[in-house]
């Protein structure tokens, strides 16, 4: 699950990562009293979004006074940031934090990532930050460090002093540095964080390390014991199908065929996909109902494949081991008929209880095409989108 900027801070704030301070507001009159408040004189305001590039996008923008924060809140609230991260739908801004202007001497890289190739967390540090850290890495990969973690996330004594000598810190830098990087890798760790990063953490013309910046991305298999990172999910940043799709707990993935697929089982949903391009056709998505899907699943999962105006077939695929065919045939005509279904729809199914659930499909009065096997479903499904 991805965060706000604000949220990622207000985690490394308990980690004792100091920071400018800063608040995020949806509504002009909650800036206007938090300016009055406050006394703020100059400021950066920037959108909350779940992407990055949002500077690049016209996101982040300066204000040198009351008045020009004003202005440049209202241009900024509701803002629609499109970039490669975003797709061409893009991401609209419905907060956009404010913080004091800070200015500052250079700029430095930190984050931590998941290794999959050695298993395991790895810190990130380098001299070159406020940009794309995987450009430094190919550009100029002497200026990146990596670090292997430790499962608890507590870097020893003399890790912490070398990864903060190879950022060139010294004296009072060194000592900020070394508490910096020790916050940021055991809060890695005790967050379930597939990414967490301070980018730019930046020396300030006074000579001290602050994050201006930060990203957090967890484990959503992690959020069971992560109460307060759940808390921060956002379904304005995510479209209707995925909002509704993580409602009903369906692992959905838009694409851009014709084929609209709904399966029960990843690995049955991938092996699907892949006879679907065998016979020529393209899926439209990728959608697991589950194991054990129920009705409401199931119509849910219609719900979502048709709101894709390009699906012109749909094609449902279901292995009846733990899932009794029978429920989801029940599942699969309540649905179609409820929702006046007018595409095409081919089932394939087989396993627990497979002749009552084609039963169920004959004698309904929905246009159900049952398939004799999986090569034979697909075969049907890719005819009718050509």
């Amino acid at each position: 699950m991805d965060t706000h900027e604000y949220q990622a801070k207000i985690i490394l704030k308990k980690y004792g990562v100091p920071m400018p301070e800063f608040t995020v507001f949806s509504k002009l009159e909650h800036l206007k009293e938090y300016i009055l408040k406050s006394g703020l004189k100059e400021a950066v305001l920037k959108v909350q979004v779940h992407a990055g590039g949002r500077g690049k996008a016209g996101g982040v923008k300066l204000a040198r006074s009351p008045d020009e924060m004003m202005d440049v809140a209202t241009k900024l609230l509701g803002l629609k940031i499109v970039n490669n991260q975003t797709g061409k739908d893009g991401i609209v801004a419905h907060q956009v934090l404010i913080s004091p202007l800070i200015n500052f001497k250079k700029e430095y890289y930190l984050g931590a990532v998941i290794d999959r190739e050695n298993a395991s967390g790895v810190l990130i540090a380098s001299k070159e930050g406020g940009v794309e850290i995987e450009e430094v890495a190919k550009t100029n990969p002497e200026k990146v460090l990596k670090w292997p973690l430790p499962l608890d996330g507590k870097l020893r004594t003399y890790e912490l002093i070398k990864i903060a000598k190879f950022m060139g810190w010294t004296g009072n830098l060194l000592d900020e540095g070394k508490k910096i990087i020790a916050a940021l890798s055991r809060a890695f760790v005790e967050t379930d964080a597939s990414l967490f990063e301070i980018n730019p953490l930046v020396e300030t013309e006074e000579g001290h390390l602050i994050a201006l910046d930060a990203k957090l991305s967890v484990d959503d298999n992690a959020l069971f014991r992560q109460e307060e990172i759940a808390s921060f999910y956002d379904k304005t940043q995510i479209s209707q199908n995925d909002a509704l799709a993580k409602e009903f707990d369906l692992a959905y993935i838009g694409l851009d065929g014709q084929i609209g697929c709904l399966v029960n089982g990843a690995g049955l949903a991938m092996a699907t996909m892949d006879i679907i391009h065998y016979y020529g056709g393209k899926p439209a998505n990728f959608l697991d109902v589950g194991g054990g899907a129920s009705e409401d699943k199931v119509k849910a999962a219609f719900k979502i494949i048709l709101a894709d105006k390009g699906v012109k077939a749909i094609l449902v695929n279901v292995f009846g081991g733990i899932m009794n065919c029978a429920t989801l045939a029940a599942g699969i005509v309540a649905a179609a008929s409820e929702i006046s279904l007018k595409v095409p729809l081919v089932v394939r199914m087989e396993g627990t209880n497979v002749e009552a659930g084609k039963k169920l499909l004959a004698d309904s009065k929905v246009n159900i095409i049952v398939a004799d096997n999986l090569a034979d479903a697909a075969k049907k499904v890719v005819a009718f989108t050509k």
